[in-house]
């Protein structure tokens, strides 16, 4: 018998053929004389049926003692079937445990999230946390190919800086040999030295923010591209961030429709993204959030949660009466994982309740001058179809090296890029200040160390031109691609205060 060494991503194209694959057991049951395993392998699952008979008789008594995540290698002939995962499954006549798996800690029972985020190096194994992973993937490798594909080089930047990027409140410490340096919050300033260089650059690597923060968009070690371009004004800019965008958006719907889908994901919205994205300005966002409109939205979004908690509490109900009446156990654990389901989606909404009278009063209240929070952001966001820039924020609210608007001093050449749906800021950018003597005052403005900044006045010194870029964070524009509630699922091992392990 010829059996060729397959994944199950190949398997649709070797119907009809005896094949070894090698993975882990995501789940069995039996059903008489028939066993069925479901076998997973990094690039998919795959439906594996094996027939009790008198010659395969040793084979079932192996495959009825594999527990859940034990690992095997199974031998099969493949059968073309629409109703299986994957559209094909295995009709087993070998299998051969590999490695033991003892009391898996993650069953298919009710977990809740603390749980499973104290086991993140073994939830990772999950469909769920495998699919948002995947898409991260393709998301990583859009970006590269769009910046490759497109004249800009990599250059990576350091993760120990001497001075502050974005703020000082929210770095971190380093004992650097005796010396205080700090985990890099961006890689921007070293990406202008380089652009002088090259024209066209980008870095993408980690970030360091040492808020003491607990919200859904927050984690305090991200992942974030950066690119800078010599030349480029502020409209530039944003052009080059809406063309960044609109081909991430097209890279994910082509090779992750299916996922998408299967995360619960209405990819309708995707679907609408198309340049020219709306732009507004700060004061004009400021308007908005002052607005009727706003009232009007976070009244209905009032109500709304309102129903949803009183379904949610009725549903809870219903599944709790239907556990007390099930008969089997598999049954029971199906209706613990829906109660446990509801009852969490229930605390998101009556926190949301809690919440909207506040993000209420500070929207409606809202001082010129200040930066835009989280919540303004939102409402903002959901005023639109698609992203919106938001652009020239006043300079008291933003960092030294934005260059001045000559037409309004107060303000400074910048945006940030909200995402549709509520999601908030997932890019800020802005044309950087060119001009020597501004960029000194500045720093002196904001009581920064001229001496730490000597190197970084040099490119004023030598040839400046006007330039510009912008950060795209990865988990929170992976959040919105895929609809998540929190930046946590977006990254395999999230940093969030007081989180470390794994």
């Amino acid at each position: 018998m010829n059996v060729i060494d397959a994944t199950i991503s190949q398997l649709l194209e070797r119907t009809g053929q005896t094949v070894r694959l090698r993975g882990w057991v995501y789940n069995s049951r039996r059903s008489g004389k028939v066993m069925f395993l479901l076998i997973r392998d990094g690039t998919g699952m795959c439906q594996c049926v094996l027939e009790r008979t008198d010659a395969t008789d040793p084979i079932f008594e192996r495959a009825r003692h594999l527990a859940q995540e034990s690992s095997v290698e199974v031998v099969g002939l493949v059968r073309a079937d629409e109703r299986a995962v994957g559209g094909c499954e295995l009709a087993l006549s070998d299998v051969r445990p590999v490695g033991e798996s003892t009391d898996y800690p993650i069953t298919p029972k009710a977990h809740g999230v603390d749980f499973l985020m104290r086991r993140r190096h073994l939830w990772l194994r999950s469909r769920r946390q495998h699919v948002i992973l995947r898409v991260r993937h393709t998301l990583i490798d859009a970006v590269r190919r769009f910046f490759n594909d497109n004249g800009f080089v990599l250059i990576d930047t350091p993760i120990f800086a001497p001075a502050v990027g974005e703020g000082a409140a929210t770095l971190f410490d380093v004992d650097y040999f005796g010396e205080r340096v700090y985990l890099a919050q961006t890689g921007q300033l070293y990406l202008e030295a380089a652009c002088m260089s090259f024209g066209k650059v980008y870095c993408f690597g980690p970030t360091f923010r040492a808020e003491k923060s607990k919200t859904r968009r927050h984690l305090t070690e991200f992942w974030m591209v950066e690119p800078e371009v010599a030349w480029a004004d502020l409209d530039a800019v944003m052009e080059l961030a809406e063309a960044m965008m609109t081909a991430i958006v097209s890279r994910v719907l082509t090779d992750h429709r299916a996922d998408l889908v299967q995360l619960g994901r209405d990819v309708t919205p995707l679907e609408k993204i198309a340049t020219p994205f709306a732009r507004i300005s700060y004061s004009q966002a400021v308007e908005l959030l002052r607005g009727p409109r706003t009232r009007e939205l976070l009244e209905h979004d009032e109500q709304a949660a309102k129903d949803h908690a009183a379904e949610l509490a009725r549903e809870i109900e219903q599944i709790e009466a239907k556990g007390d009446q099930a008969a089997k156990q598999w049954q029971k654990d199906k209706l613990a994982q829906q109660e446990a389901e509801a009852r969490e989606e229930l605390t998101d909404v009556r926190e949301r309740l809690e919440n909207l009278p506040t993000h209420l009063e500070l929207a409606q209240n809202f001082e010129w001058g200040k930066d835009l929070g989280g919540s303004d952001e939102t409402i903002i966001s959901r005023m639109f179809d698609g992203p919106v820039f938001v652009h020239r924020y006043p300079k008291q609210a933003k960092a030294f090296y934005m260059k001045i608007d000559p037409d309004d001093p107060r303000l400074v050449k910048n945006f940030d890029l909200l995402a549709p749906e509520g999601f908030g800021e997932i890019i800020g950018g802005s044309q950087r200040e060119d001009e020597l003597a501004t960029l000194e005052q500045r720093i002196d403005e904001q009581r920064l160390s001229r001496e730490a900044y000597e190197w970084y006045l040099d490119l004023r010194r030598y040839g400046s031109v006007p330039h510009g870029g912008f950060g795209l964070g990865i988990e929170r524009t992976l959040a919105w691609l895929c609809g998540l509630k929190h930046i946590r699922e977006a990254i395999p091992y999230p940093r969030l205060m007081g989180k470390v392990y794994p």
